[in-house]
């Protein structure tokens, strides 16, 4: 009997002490399951119908809610007629490139009928990022919103507002984006402008058909509400406003910034905001707007977006609804007073760490191009297929993903040689001539060394057609330590950072024949797609990838790859 008591006593014991030492893993982080499935749904907007790719059938696709340091497991199931991947943007993903997404950059895609569960590991972003599809131009209809709240015990670095919404900018297209995309892949042509910008899948006044479904945002007098906002957007950045009521921006990318006032703001595809609103004006309905800005000669969706924010308990509704005052079109002075005033909290709580002494330096010439075409036979300018580049090269996607072929030492799927500055140097911004026009097409890839201080010149160019240029890398949120207009100059120009301070963000843009200059550490070994978040200038090769190389230890090395990858067709 003795013997028996001992012996359960024993086993008593190695429970306890694996339940002890399980403890922490269990409770170091909340664990989410997602289930997406993806199918054609049909969609009537602008008084048309049309089926289009969605998640659950919904457009926008379902939010995902987690706290900091969480993780979410999402299984994507595809029910549609074309394979395609998930991105879960601004998420670092900490050694953990394998469900980044970008398609046959770190996967291939999950082909029709098949399905993959996404690891999606949370780590120190706080605030609202987003989740989209990223194979060729799926992410029109197949994104959503990825709201991280605080850890318990922790809070806001603001008071508690009374009321959260998700509001994300999107672009309608009357006709198949696949088929938009294919058949400008096909002539080399620019591709089909959008028909309609949308607020939370609504149109909204003035566009037709659109009155009746717009978007409202019901609030109460004298409460603050906290707006997520997304730009899904895929080819402009938009202005964004409420009228007769002030926005205070309180963070951005996933990170907080120091608290700006404002009555409107300029955010560009891939960027999310965070929005204190204080319902202060008279109980009334008032019009939230967006409508882009644009400063190139390209085509571009020339209409405005609205939905409507509704006071509580009004009898009796006014005669006109105000509409904000947004700036014009092309009017890249209030684009800067907005985007030049943002700056990190940089608090006790929420410390930054600006790399100050740098071990790799990339200058990054931003440009559009041409390819030649026999006889002038494509549909760009002079007969040639438009194309894009960094530092001259138009980026080529593989068929095999990279970070399998890097992983696993498979050859001849990338080289190891990307230029750490253009070729040769012009006059970027000024008279380029021809000099540049014509790139060269290639998959070379960039290696970093592990643990490397990082500073990444974007120079933007006047080759081909210039334009602003949100710039977004994977894995990393970097800080925007410097921007200009004009040439970068490596004497003069380095002299106007902001080290103290900067936003540490995920997408940022590269002015108008201008520069920007981002810094970071590279502490995220992996593979990393790099890429502008204008669409259409990303599927004409403006892309390249960067590679971490792996740290001295396992904790500081690429995770073992997943049991069941999509398989390379």
């Amino acid at each position: 009997m003795r013997m028996e008591i001992d012996k359960i006593s024993f086993l008593l014991g190695i429970l306890g002490f694996l339940f002890l030492n399980a403890m922490p893993h269990c409770t170091a982080y909340n664990v989410h399951h997602y289930s997406f499935i993806l199918r054609e749904t049909k969609f009537t907007r602008l008084c048309t119908t049309k089926s289009m790719f969605t998640v659950n059938g919904q457009w926008p696709g379902p939010t995902i809610h987690v706290r900091k340091g969480d993780r979410a497991f999402v299984n994507v199931h595809n029910n549609g007629e074309y394979g395609v991947t998930i991105h879960w943007h601004g998420v670092r993903q900490p050694r953990n490139p394998w469900s980044d997404g970008p398609e046959n950059i770190t996967q291939c895609p999950i082909q029709p009928g098949k399905s993959f569960t996404y690891e999606v590991i949370f780590s120190e972003e706080e605030g609202t990022l987003w989740w989209h599809a990223h194979s060729d131009w799926s992410r029109a209809t197949i994104h959503g919103a990825i709201v991280i709240l605080p850890k318990l015990g922790t809070s806001y670095p603001f008071p508690k507002p009374y009321a959260e919404q998700v509001l994300i900018l999107a672009e309608w297209f009357n006709g198949d984006v696949k088929e938009i995309i294919d058949n400008a892949t096909a002539t080399g042509g620019d591709p089909e402008t959008s028909d309609a910008y949308a607020i939370n899948g609504q149109p909204g006044f003035p566009n037709n058909c659109s009155n009746e479904t717009t978007y409202r945002l019901s609030v109460q007098h004298g409460k603050t509400y906290l707006l997520r906002l997304v730009n899904s957007g895929m080819n402009e950045e938009m202005f964004f406003g409420i009228a007769k009521h002030n926005l205070t921006v309180v963070a951005q990318d996933g990170a907080y910034i120091k608290p700006i006032t404002t009555s409107y703001i300029m955010i560009t595809p891939g960027q999310t905001m965070d929005i204190l609103l204080t319902a202060n004006q008279a109980p009334s309905q008032y019009y939230i707007a967006a409508s882009p800005f644009f400063d190139s000669g390209a085509p571009y969706d020339t209409s405005n977006t609205s939905a409507i924010l509704q006071y509580t308990g009004i009898s009796t509704l006014p005669a006109s609804i105000p509409y904000p005052t947004l700036p014009n079109v092309t009017d890249k002075a209030a684009a800067d007073n907005f985007t030049t005033r943002i700056r990190a909290l940089a608090s006790l709580e929420h410390p930054i760490n600006v790399p100050k002494q740098i071990d790799t330096r990339i200058i990054m010439a931003v440009s559009v191009n041409q390819i030649l075409c026999a006889n002038a036979s494509c549909s760009g300018p002079s007969g040639n297929r438009l194309a894009a580049s960094l530092n001259n090269i138009s980026f080529v996607t593989p068929k095999i993903d990279v970070l399998q072929a890097y992983y696993r030492s498979l050859p001849k799927v990338f080289t190891k040689d990307f230029p750490n500055k253009p070729p040769y140097e012009f006059n970027y911004t000024g008279d380029v001539g021809n000099n540049t026009l014509y790139p060269s097409l290639g998959t070379n890839v960039t290696l970093i060394k592990y643990g490397a201080a990082v500073e990444i010149v974007f120079q933007g160019t006047n080759v081909g057609n210039a334009e602003n240029h949100p710039m977004h890398l994977h894995g990393f949120s970097f800080y925007l330590v410097g921007t200009g207009y004009d040439n970068y100059n490596e004497t003069t120009s380095p002299k106007t950072y902001n080290l103290k301070d900067p936003p540490e963000v995920n997408t940022i843009g590269v002015p108008k024949n201008g520069w920007a200059t981002i810094r970071f550490i590279a502490n995220n070994p992996g593979v990393w797609f790099m890429h502008c978040h204008l669409e259409r200038h990303a599927s004409w090769g403006m892309d390249t990838v960067l590679i971490v190389k792996n740290g001295p230890t396992k904790e500081t090395s690429i995770l073992p790859p997943p049991a069941h990858l999509p398989v390379c067709s």
